[in-house]
């Protein structure tokens, strides 16, 4: 009796414990929430060092391999940059948004998420966004429409893109035993899942707002002359950027780099073998052919080196490191610690309604605004609670369009300022935004689809 008390006892506590350090790892996102950007790492350092020296729990590892992956990759993508390889990838993708004007809200979501899967950053989005934004006003397309859906695209193009920061997380998380969930397992799930999602996401977001002849708004502007009526077939539009060769060869040799990493992870035959006989696995793959491409960019289009540091792409991906460090140490720390009773206690509830780990991926890019964060933050979760890897992959992919559903990214405010139509709107609720519905249509397809793909072929 005394023992059955005793035991009774010592679960209560274990569970009060749980409690007490789950609400330190959920208040140190939320404060990191708060301050944003490298404060999402330092709330998280902050968050190791109570549950290290307050509860006593022994730390967990760095996110050493998915940081060194990060890394390697801003440091290729931002001497594409440098050398002008971003503006050139625009410019070809200008030109293909350009013919299929009637077709935009379809044509610009998924060029818009082809081109972030190649370079591995929503970066590349905005100088797209006066394109898109003229283009379909031209056409009588009401613009909010191709622009909403075009910037949540690249939320979900990152859990498709063999060289962003979400995947370099992920990866590092499941590429290990005894799961050994690959690369290129992971892709192909995620990428027929993202088309299939944009596919039905236009059709439904091609009806929201009403059509330019019917609003008031627009028609108002146009009666005053604040707005010239649309003029179908007017001259060429072009992205407002300078192309070059350099910038042409550099983008060129980086999406070449990217093929390489791909076709390293179909084949492993082609890799070679480490100390134990096995092929390598795609971590170090991944770090070794970025530092490859990064070093025949140099060679040949001879960006500035001294200017990396200033380049967009390298300032993202530095903080997006950070707050992968803090974080990922925080939740490694904190899961490490209560490994059992989240695989028999949390693992129990996600089995049962799979749903609850896409909500829970998709909630955290909410407060984030953070693929990565996220990945980190909850993918081990999923693995803890032993959901299959393919409907795993699959409900993360979706999860991600979650960064967009309130109004606060900079690709946001930038196509509400481009459009000069003013169908794009931030709204003044948090719920009455343009992005607000494409945000939720383009998740729920996407998951489910990814969910449908995953248990038929992901494993």
């Amino acid at each position: 009796m005394l023992a059955a008390s005793a035991t009774l006892e010592e679960t209560h506590m274990q569970i009060a414990l749980f409690i007490a350090e789950l609400l330190v790892v959920l208040g140190c996102i939320v404060m990191g929430t708060r301050s944003s950007g490298v404060g999402l790492g330092l709330w998280g350092g902050t968050g190791v060092a109570i549950l290290v020296f307050v509860f006593r729990v022994p730390p967990g590892s760095p996110p050493v391999d998915a940081l060194l992956i990060v890394l390697s990759v801003v440091l290729a993508s931002s001497m594409m940059q440098s050398a002008g390889g971003i503006d050139w990838m625009v410019s070809v993708a200008a030109k293909l948004i350009a013919r299929n004007p009637k077709q935009i809200t379809l044509v610009a979501p998924l060029i818009s998420f082809l081109f972030s899967v190649g370079a591995g950053t929503s970066n590349i989005l905005y100088p797209l966004l006066p394109v898109i934004q003229d283009l379909s006003y031209r056409n009588g397309i009401r613009p909010s429409r191709p622009l909403s859906l075009s910037v949540v695209a690249t939320g979900v193009a990152l859990a498709c893109s063999p060289v962003s920061a979400a995947m370099a997380a992920m990866v590092t998380l499941t590429d290990v035993a005894p799961w050994n969930f690959e690369l290129v397992d992971i892709l192909k799930v995620t990428i027929p899942a993202a088309v299939v999602g944009i596919v039905v996401s236009s059709f439904v977001v091609n009806r929201l707002g009403k059509e330019l002849a019917e609003d008031p708004e627009v028609q108002a502007k146009i009666a005053r002359g604040e707005l010239a009526p649309p003029r179908t077939g007017a001259a060429e539009v072009k992205a407002d950027v300078t192309v070059t060769s350099a910038g042409r060869n550099a983008a060129i040799i980086f999406l070449l780099g990217v093929a390489v990493i791909v076709l390293f992870g179909l084949f492993k035959a082609l890799r070679p073998l480490d100390a134990s006989g096995d092929p390598v696995s795609m971590t170090p793959i991944i770090e070794i052919v970025m530092f490859v491409a990064g070093t025949v960019i140099l060679l040949v289009s001879r960006p500035k080196v001294g200017e990396i540091p200033t380049m967009t792409v390298f300032k993202a991906g530095m903080v997006s490191a950070i707050a992968l460090f803090g974080l990922a140490w925080l939740t490694d720390t904190f899961l490490g610690a209560h490994a059992k009773l989240i695989s028999e206690g949390v693992g129990g509830l996600v089995t049962a309604a799979p749903w609850i780990f896409a909500l829970g991926v998709f909630l955290v890019c909410v407060l984030t605004t953070s693929q990565s964060t996220a990945t980190r933050t909850i993918v081990p979760i999923g693995l803890a609670a032993g959901i299959p890897l393919g409907l795993l992959s699959g409900m993360w992919a979706g999860a991600f369009a979650g960064i967009y559903l309130l109004p606060t990214n900079g690709s946001q405010i930038a196509a509400a300022n481009f459009d000069t139509s003013g169908t794009t709107k931030l709204g003044t609720k948090l719920v009455d935004h343009s992005f607000f519905a494409p945000t939720l249509i383009l998740a729920v397809t996407t998951i489910g689809f990814g969910a449908l793909f995953g248990v038929l072929w992901g494993g």
